[in-house]
């Protein structure tokens, strides 16, 4: 993985675009359920799994949460402490978090969990170390651009993902989801004027957007670790 290469995508017109839009779907899901505040004693814990270079994990932090990112990448998390002195990085796995219960107040994996061969035991065990939920941003496989680009370039290798799909994965956490919201965005992966003109009209509860998030809620009611 080129680092410098793939940091720099975020900072040409469609990579902005894009970035920016996937962030911001992210974000509204996110909102109603977790504190984001300048006050670190007040705001929450996000851990970020497989943050790569700490694009989205630097996004979390200007946002107010308390991050670290985890990748199993060595090259990248060097790369992204380096561009982010305010966060924490280290090495690791999605299939065995080295953290214990209810860590985090949430476990972010933005389009890392396609990379995984085993999403649902990663999942698992950011359900583990979450005590108010798991925020997933995924490759949507009813989108335009799976038809596009599936299996070309940096998507190779990549799997792309349904909610049914993802729905399947919920069945075998415990204790049971609350709550899982849902919805998309980029539906015209371009950066033209026209593609952001659209993207600004279409709804994000339509189910053809390239981008697929979901955040999985944990009960309110159950209790937070001291």
């Amino acid at each position: 993985m080129d680092v410098d290469a793939y940091e720099a995508w975020y900072h040409t017109p469609r990579g902005r675009w894009i970035g920016s839009t996937e962030f911001a779907l992210l974000m509204r899901l996110l909102r109603a359920d977790i504190n984001t505040g300048t006050n670190t004693r007040t705001s929450e814990s996000l851990l970020d799994v497989g943050c790569g270079t700490g694009y989205f994990t630097r996004r979390f932090a200007a946002a107010g949460l308390k991050t670290i990112g985890l990748d199993p990448d060595e090259t990248v998390i060097r790369y992204a402490a380096k561009k982010d002195t305010g966060s924490s990085y280290l090495q690791g796995i999605a299939e065995s978090l080295p953290f214990a219960d209810g860590s985090f107040a949430c476990c972010s994996a933005i389009t890392s969990l396609c990379f995984v061969a085993e999403p649902e035991k990663a999942l698992m065990e950011m359900w583990r170390v979450a005590h108010r939920g798991v925020l997933l941003g995924l490759l949507n496989r009813r989108s335009l651009l799976y038809r596009q680009k599936q299996g070309r370039g940096a998507y190779r290798g990549a799997r792309w993902d349904t909610l049914d799909k993802v729905m399947e994965w919920t069945e075998i956490l415990l204790p049971k989801p609350a709550v899982v919201k849902s919805a998309t965005a980029v539906f015209m992966p371009s950066a033209g004027v026209g593609a952001q003109m659209l993207e600004r009209l279409l709804p994000s509860s339509l189910p053809w957007g390239s981008f697929l998030a979901v955040y999985i809620e944990k009960n309110p009611a159950r209790p937070v670790p001291e």
